[in-house]
């Protein structure tokens, strides 16, 4: 049955639109309270924080912003730094180049398939399987636009706003005609808990969630995404990703990391710090408070005079 909160109000929306760049820059957590009650239906609680969703949105505007090392692996240059530093070089992808601007880039020496990226953003993303029907021209527009958003300020994700703009462009380690399958596993201090997996990029997307240890937790399934019916196999080295997953996550309260497992070996794709800016719409509830549970953020909740008058 389909979540009911999936339901919007397109009206209040567009009432909304004129005001809220105003809205979101004089007062972001009045911002962020309104945007989480709008599209997750419920209130929004700063102060004691149960819910999975309202302790990210605790840590996206009082922790996240502030932590420099969240900041520099929240970039996709910085991250490779810190993953190599935290033992696991072996697993970054191979990269083509590192650009400042669109106009540095020689495309006569990139290989026929590659992927670019925005290194501070999430989702600005071109992937090329074929350079030869590549037209440049929208493409430039493209990145030039990218780089002049300030993506951090534009999402109130804001440890993503001190990041420098630049493109990154990586090997492609795709099929011809398929893309990788994605493993993205959430860890809570420390401790991976859940995951979903991804298939289907590019063709019939799919995402199929998890508990660790693969027990399904179809009741995390988010944002009215759908669930691929056939069996996933576990990776044979399941076991030494979730590990590497923890490593990398050691530092912090909570994140996100992201896995590709190709003939048996693991590449690195990114770690995410506010999945989705916390505003996820849970089939069940209930797993809301279930992953609330699992996310202590009590060092954090400190009684700090600025923070106090934020909330």
């Amino acid at each position: 049955m389909a979540n009911p909160n999936l339901q919007e109000n397109k009206l209040k929306r567009a009432l909304y639109a004129p005001f809220r760049g105003i809205i979101k820059k004089l007062f972001p957590v009045f911002f962020v309270k309104q945007q989480y009650k709008y599209i997750t239906h419920h209130k929004l609680n700063l102060e004691k924080p149960l819910r999975y969703t309202e302790k990210l949105q605790y840590l996206r505007l009082f922790v996240y912003p502030h932590d420099d090392l969240v900041i520099k692996c929240a970039g996709r240059a910085g991250v490779r730094e810190y993953v190599e530093d935290r033992g696991y070089g072996a697993s970054l992808i191979p990269i083509h180049g590192l650009y400042n601007h669109f106009n540095e880039i020689d495309f006569a020496h990139l290989p026929s398939a590659f992927v670019m990226k925005a290194t501070h953003a999430c989702a600005f993303n071109v992937i090329v399987r074929d350079k030869a029907n590549l037209d440049l021209i929208p493409l430039k527009k493209r990145f030039e636009k990218w780089l002049k958003t300030n993506y951090g300020q534009k999402t109130l994700e804001l440890h993503y706003a001190p990041i420098k703009p630049q493109i990154i462009i990586e090997k492609y380690i795709g099929e011809v005609d398929s893309l990788p399958v994605e493993y993205k596993i959430h860890v809570f201090n420390g401790q991976a808990r859940s995951m979903y997996v991804v298939t289907g990029r590019g063709v019939d997307i799919r995402y199929n969630n998890y508990y660790i240890d693969w027990r399904p937790f179809d009741g995390s399934q988010f944002n009215g995404w759908k669930k691929r019916d056939e069996p996933i196999p576990i990776p044979e080295n399941w076991i030494e990703m979730v590990k590497m997953a923890e490593d990398l996550a050691k530092p912090f309260p909570f994140v996100r990391v992201d896995l590709y497992n190709i003939d048996g070996k693991i590449y690195f794709g990114e770690l995410t710090f506010t999945p989705a800016k916390g505003t996820l719409i849970l089939d069940d509830d209930q797993c809301d408070f279930e992953m609330g549970a699992w996310l202590n953020i009590e060092p954090y909740l400190v009684h700090h005079p600025k923070l106090k008058k934020k909330i």
